[in-house]
């Protein structure tokens, strides 16, 4: 009897350290976080609570790039979360909403392609952290047009980028963005 108390209180103690992990590695993960450039560009799905704190402080992050589109704001209270903590800690806030859903708006339009390489053109908004819901598809292709354009990137390096960022294959329509990008 004594055993089975011992191995229960064990068994306790093994699922509270588990739980502790895991929750510690939930709070100090950011949702798909990727360094495209040290110190220029990051990239990530939504933050949450003290995700920005993290980013502001560890990487220095000066400008959000939000490529949500209004309806994703309605969802969750994230937006008003987001954009209180960039007033208060004076951080740069831009939003360039590029939709989601449809394929054939998928990849940001002209204006929008024209505001990020603003944005990553003046060193004051430098590092820019670009962020949408899972941080993989919308913010690779803007890292991807800012490659090219801005740094000079081969289509071959940009697609390298994007798939690191997506963590799979890109698909034929991303691949045939990324080689307009360069015409």
């Amino acid at each position: 009897m004594a055993k089975k108390k011992q191995h229960g209180k064990t068994l306790f103690i093994i699922a509270l350290v588990t739980i502790a992990i895991v929750g510690l590695v939930r709070h100090f993960h950011i949702k798909n976080f990727q360094v495209v450039i040290p110190g220029v560009l990051y990239t990530s799905g939504q933050p949450r609570g003290m995700d920005y704190t993290r980013l502001l402080y560890k990487y220095h992050i000066a400008t959000f790039v939000n490529v949500r589109v209004i309806t994703e704001h309605r969802e969750q209270n994230w937006y008003n979360e987001e954009v209180t903590w960039m007033r208060e800690n004076g951080v740069n806030y831009v939003e360039l909403p590029i939709a989601r859903t449809d394929r054939a708006r998928q990849f940001p339009n002209e204006d929008t392609q024209k505001k990020f390489l603003e944005i990553m053109a003046d060193e004051q908004n430098l590092p820019v952290l670009v962020h949408g819901s899972s941080g993989r598809k919308r913010e690779s292709i803007l890292a991807a047009l800012w490659l090219v354009k801005a740094k000079g990137y081969s289509v071959a390096q940009a697609i390298e980028v994007v798939e690191r960022i997506k963590q799979k294959p890109i698909t034929q329509a991303e691949k045939q963005f990324i080689k307009s990008l360069s015409q």
